[in-house]
């Protein structure tokens, strides 16, 4: 690889402790003082339900706010999640060479994180493991097992210890 070219990583953050250990453990082991990075925080809002087809003309107004809640609310934890990533990043003692960017998409986590990975045309994506069991990952699926599985890069999954 050229020492000038950037080297792009997505990382996947959400409200876990998980997704910022993940972070923590990208900026201290994948980063190094001598190459340039782009570090894209990587936020996935989920989709709005569909509520329109639930209600009559009256109770359309009551959706109608309640999509501008929830979108608002969506937008309030994005913001939130992406400031706690950025406050790891300038507490690390490696970011003069990070060039951060947010990146929030809405939809299934697992879909948006493959997209955006091949989208920016990531060098690696780096996630956290929530540590589920057989049973609970069997029932609601792994986001991290699916892009390992998937994305157009190499993926790490960070255990948090």
């Amino acid at each position: 690889m050229e020492m000038n070219k950037e080297r792009k990583i997505v990382v996947a953050v959400d409200e876990s402790e998980e997704s910022m250990y993940a972070l923590k453990w990208c900026i201290a082991n994948l980063m190094s003082h001598e190459e340039n990075y782009k570090l894209v925080l990587h936020y996935v809002k989920p989709p709005l339900p569909a509520l329109y087809s639930y209600f009559d003309a009256a109770g359309l107004i009551f959706a109608g706010d309640f999509v501008l809640a929830m979108e608002k609310y969506g937008r309030e934890s994005a913001n939130s999640v992406m400031e706690r990533a950025e406050a790891v990043c300038r507490t690390s003692n490696t970011t003069n060479n990070i060039n951060m960017e947010r990146a929030v998409g809405t939809g299934d986590a697992k879909d948006v994180i493959c997209s955006t990975v091949q989208k920016v045309k990531a060098d690696i994506l780096v996630m956290g493991s929530h540590g589920y069991g057989f049973l609970k990952r069997a029932l609601l699926g792994s986001v991290s097992d699916h892009c390992a599985k998937h994305a157009k890069c190499p993926v790490v999954i960070v255990k948090h210890p």
